[in-house]
Parts: structure tokens; sequence; C-alpha cells
């Protein structure tokens, strides 16, 4: 499978905006400013398929990435950022549920979330929505490279504790600066996409 035939297919601000799915689609969901957009620039190996902005809250549309002719990658807006107004949020929140209210063929979900830390609570309500809704998903912990390796190993472990009661999750472990992870994670990706059936389901 070819990760480096990749082009921005189109984005989306509104629900109605959104195209029929016609390939399997890999999901990226996190916070704001969590790697989203690093972690898809490593996958494809393109320094700048998806714009990174070093200001939270930046991403607010669907953005929709064709691999080839083989699937989509599909990057959601960030959420938890504080200083977005309450309209902006409200449109963020009603776009990410129309995304996911439609049938798509959506074949994986990687949900982001920031390794220093604990898993916030939008972190753990995103989580639990995927549980309650059967949609298979991944945990990519990024930032791995700014924690020291005895502190890896401990928020792994928090990390992984606090995630069990929804189940055995596969979890990665992700660093942008030093490429840690990523091949990782573009084997688990191919895995699914050629099991997922041309219709993604």
């Amino acid at each position: 499978m070819e990760f480096f035939e990749a082009q921005l297919l189109y984005t989306a601000g509104k629900a109605g905006q959104l195209k029929e799915s016609d390939l399997p689609e890999i999901v990226f969901s996190g916070r704001s400013n969590v790697g989203k957009s690093s972690l898809i620039n490593k996958l494809v190996n393109r320094k700048a398929l998806a714009r990174i902005s070093s200001q939270p809250g930046k991403t607010a549309t669907i953005n929709f990435f064709r691999v080839g002719e083989v699937f989509n990658l599909v990057d959601l807006p960030g959420y938890g950022y504080a200083k977005v107004s309450h309209a902006e949020k409200v449109r963020w929140g009603e776009l990410v549920e129309g995304y996911f209210a439609q049938k798509r063929a959506i074949a994986l979900v990687v949900q982001i979330i920031d390794m220093r830390h604990k898993p916030t609570q939008d972190d753990l309500n995103m989580i639990k929505f995927l549980t309650e809704t059967d949609l298979p998903f991944i945990v990519v912990m990024t930032k791995k490279d700014k924690l020291k390796k005895t502190q890896q190993e401990q928020q792994y472990e928090l990390i992984r504790t606090m995630l069990s009661e929804y189940g055995n999750i596969p979890l990665f472990p992700f660093s942008a600066i030093k490429n840690e992870g990523t091949q990782e994670i573009r084997n688990y990706i191919q895995n699914i996409v050629e099991n997922s059936g041309k219709d993604g389901v």
C-alpha cells in the first residue's frame, strides 16, 4: 500500500458540505494542538500535507486527504480549546456530530492524546463515544520525545490503566520529532484498510 501518494481531496466547514463516503476512512481525532497534523504528515511522509499551526483551534474544518485510490484520511477539528467563541464551538460540534451521524465507511478512528498528561475529560468523552458506537479505534500518544524513558513507561502505564475500562485498546507511543511509532501505526492502518473491503464495512 502506497501511503505517500496523498493529496488534499476537499474540506468541509458544515455538515451539509460533506460528500458521500466512497472509500474506507481513517479518522483522526484529538484536542487542539495535540499533534494530529504532525502525525498525518509523518504517516504520508510529507512536510505539510496537513497544515500545522502553533495557534490551537486553528483547524475549523474537516479535511479529507485521499491516499492513492485506496482510502481517505479524515482530519477532524481539534476539540477543547477554551479561547474559541461559543458560536464557533457549537459549529464545530455540529460539524463533527454531523460527520459521525452519516452512514460513512469509517474503517478506523485514530484517537490522539498527549502522552505527557492524563487523558482530558474531552478525551475520555470521545473514547466513551467511540466505545458505545462500536467504532474501531486506536489511541496514539504523541509528544513521546518530551519525556525521559522512565517517564514514558510511567505515563504509558497510567494511560493504559485509565483506559482499561473501555477494553483492550491498542496503544501507540509516537514522536514526530524522532519519527518513533510511525511505521507501527502505518502497518496497523494498512491491515485495517486491506481487511475493510471496498465499502469500508
